[in-house]
């Protein structure tokens, strides 16, 4: 008799085209894969694989199974979605999550889905957008946080909120009073996001003026960083304002008055199209709305700075 199991199985080794990936894919073992494939060709009565090559493809009759694969795989899963016990949605996410969303509201996000999806974990890797674009569309993640939206064929995205990028410096800086003009910004290290990331190309652009001196741009992947060296005057931040909160609350660092510009950084829950996507895209939703009450109880406290 045929079951989910083995049917999800095969839908995912074709998907990602080896045993490996659909056993990562379902956090299982290759050789328990082997067996759902081989009980499933041995009740459909046909050979659905090809397993002479490192990738596995399917056979003619394996095509046709996949039309159905998919449509049974996406009727169970909003039976589930519709009908079924949140409890019910249970199995392991891979989210990737760049840190901008660590410092504001991904905790609140991971209490929300503890509370109300218990059988759902999470596992979180945190990562610059050029890295975790690339996860996702290898499918070794199934939901991204990012700089979007994203525009890859078959990536679906969902505007979660978008975040000013402010000029932050220590007050031993003595930058905090009037308008910064900038040659005054360009005299102090800009420390900011990592190399091959779009806030880190728009910053080097903001400066490329005939009549500023080279600036010194440091670079760092980690946000923690950027934030420790502001406070300790080595430089001035570019930075979302929303990620300084309490460092702004208690004037270790200033929000600078400047006649730059620079437009704030989009974030978009981005997944990839697949039959099985309900949860992610719950999560997705989840996601949107903590995002945007987020901004709504900041907005308040940023603008007194």
């Amino acid at each position: 008799m045929l079951d989910f199991r083995s049917i999800e199985t095969f839908l995912w080794v074709v998907k990602l085209g080896s045993f490996r990936g659909a056993a990562q894919r379902l956090n299982t073992t290759q050789p328990a894969i082997s067996q759902r494939i081989a009980q499933l060709e041995r009740e459909m009565g046909v050979k659905l694989l090809n397993r002479d090559h490192r990738v596995a493809s399917p056979t003619p009759s394996g095509r046709q199974m996949m039309v159905y694969a998919e449509k049974l795989i996406g009727l169970r899963a909003q039976m589930m979605a519709e009908i079924g016990d949140r409890s019910a949605m249970r199995g392991v996410m891979r989210l990737g999550v760049a840190e901008t969303i660590v410092h504001t509201w991904l905790p609140r996000l991971v209490k929300s889905v503890n509370e109300i999806y218990p059988n759902l974990s999470l596992e979180i890797e945190v990562d610059i957008t050029p890295n975790l674009t690339a996860r996702l569309l290898a499918q070794e993640i199934e939901l991204a946080f990012v700089v979007g939206p994203l525009s890859a064929s078959g990536v679906h995205n969902r505007l979660l909120a978008d975040y000013p990028i402010g000029f932050l410096a220590s007050p031993s800086l003595g930058l905090g009073k009037g308008l910064v003009t900038p040659a005054e910004l360009a005299r102090f290290p800009i420390i900011t996001f990592p190399r091959k990331t779009k806030p880190y190309e728009v910053v080097r652009e903001v400066f490329d003026r005939p009549e500023l001196p080279p600036i010194r741009l440091h670079a760092s992947a980690s946000l923690a960083t950027v934030i420790h060296m502001a406070v300790e005057g080595l430089g001035i931040a570019v930075i979302p304002d929303a990620i300084v909160e309490n460092e702004l609350a208690d004037g270790r660092l200033q929000l600078l008055d400047t006649e730059l510009a620079i437009a704030p950084l989009t974030f978009t829950a981005s997944w990839l199209a697949s039959p099985d996507v309900v949860a992610v895209e719950r999560v997705a939703e989840l996601a949107r709305q903590i995002a945007q009450s987020s901004l709504a109880v900041d907005a308040p406290a940023l603008a007194g700075h």
